[in-house]
């Protein structure tokens, strides 16, 4: 998934959990698609419409870091999806309070299992 925006209450600042703003999420997952690319068959494969609704739902648990945020994505991704082997996944806040001008600020998480 490339340049996902999801509006969510992610911040150290009380106000911005309050508030709210908006996210940019980019992910990736390495699994073994060999069947979908032999049987052309879903089930071969990992549905990115169904990877969205699991980051869609931990986005939507308010938490100060992102890192938090990011390790409970991957958590639950790897708990959904028993084929994923590895997971790259950035979070990049747009218009992060830190008064600069700037598109973002984030993290970027590689995780294996």
């Amino acid at each position: 998934m490339k340049d996902v925006r999801i509006f969510a209450r992610h911040g150290v600042l009380p106000q911005e959990r309050v508030v709210g703003g908006f996210f940019i999420v980019n992910l990736s997952i390495t699994t073994d698609f060999s069947r979908a690319i032999a049987t052309d068959e879903l089930e071969g494969t990992i549905s990115y419409a169904d990877v969205y609704e699991v980051v869609k739902a931990e986005m939507a648990v308010p938490s100060q870091l992102l890192e938090h945020v990011g390790g409970r994505i991957c958590s639950s991704l790897f708990s959904h999806f028993r084929t994923a082997t590895a997971i790259h996944l950035e979070i990049i806040k747009e218009n992060p309070p830190m008064g600069a001008d700037s598109r973002g600020a984030g993290i970027a998480l590689d995780v294996s299992r």
